[in-house]
């Protein structure tokens, strides 16, 4: 009988240890689940890392990712200002015969700073992607207000054209991590089509440029050509959220104390927008 008893006792222990066991082997997978799905979480949400953009657009070695080439930056801003002030009375060609035979550019109705209406180029809508969303809408007004109505006339002789003619644009100065200051000096040329009359304005400004991140097209393939050129123009992640006059005392740079002072003056009363 005694036997019996201690056989029985010694059955217990041995099941509840196996029961302790296989509840511990439950809890550690659980555990790794979680684990595993909160790693996988992170990511998914992680930003896609930043390489050296060089100047014929390769990339090579990761590097930080507010870090981008001065020359990047530089050709950012030259093709953004030439896009945002071409203004031909027609569309960019996407096809071969475009070339020969463009179509004209209805243009696209902007608010204006007056509360009004007034059209702007598809070209100046499509490169003011390359802006900071805050800073976009009242750069398109001033756009608006300063586009002449004759850039979507049909009659030849009454049309006209404008084009941004960059002469400078200086090496870019870091005010931040992730944040440049770049100067531009350019003129803008209004030219009538009918008698080659010219109207040329300097445009001399400078511009603070910010790394943003971006994230491609997940439907390129059903894209409109109006899409793809917006998702284009972000590809640089970079983004222009600010313009001022540009200073041009002693070339843009060296400034003493005194001049500083008189450009930032300058910059407060007279800058093109803000």
């Amino acid at each position: 009988m005694v036997r019996l008893l201690e056989k029985r006792k010694k059955t217990v222990s041995v099941l509840t240890i196996f029961a302790i066991a296989t509840f511990s082997l439950h809890l550690f997978i659980l555990l790794l689940f979680l684990f595993q799905g909160i790693t996988i979480r992170q990511l998914s949400l992680r930003k896609p890392p930043n390489f050296v953009q060089l100047i014929d657009g390769k990339k090579v070695d990761e590097i930080d990712d507010l870090k981008r080439d001065p020359e990047a930056i530089r050709q950012f801003i030259n093709k953004t200002m030439i896009a945002m002030f071409k203004w031909s009375g027609t569309l960019p060609p996407q096809k071969i015969e475009e070339v020969a035979n463009p179509k004209a550019d209805l243009g696209i109705l902007v608010r204006t700073p007056q509360g009004g209406s007034q059209k702007i180029s598809t070209t100046s809508w499509i490169a003011s992607f390359a802006l900071s969303e805050d800073f976009r809408k009242g750069f398109l007004s001033t756009i608006a207000e300063i586009t002449p109505p004759e850039v979507f006339s049909e009659n030849p002789k009454q049309g006209m054209t404008s084009e941004l003619v960059i002469k400078r644009i200086y090496p870019p100065k870091e005010i931040a991590p992730g944040q440049w200051r770049v100067g531009m000096v350019a003129d803008l040329v209004q030219k009538n089509r009918g008698d080659d009359r010219r109207v040329i304005t300097p445009f001399n400004k400078d511009f603070l440029v910010r790394a943003t991140d971006y994230f491609p097209n997940p439907q390129m393939e059903s894209s409109t050509d109006l899409q793809k050129a917006i998702y284009s123009v972000r590809a640089d992640r970079l983004e222009i959220y600010e313009i001022r006059d540009l200073c041009l005392l002693d070339n843009y740079s060296n400034l003493n104390e005194a001049q500083l002072k008189e450009c930032k003056i300058q910059q407060r009363t007279d800058n093109f927008i803000r």
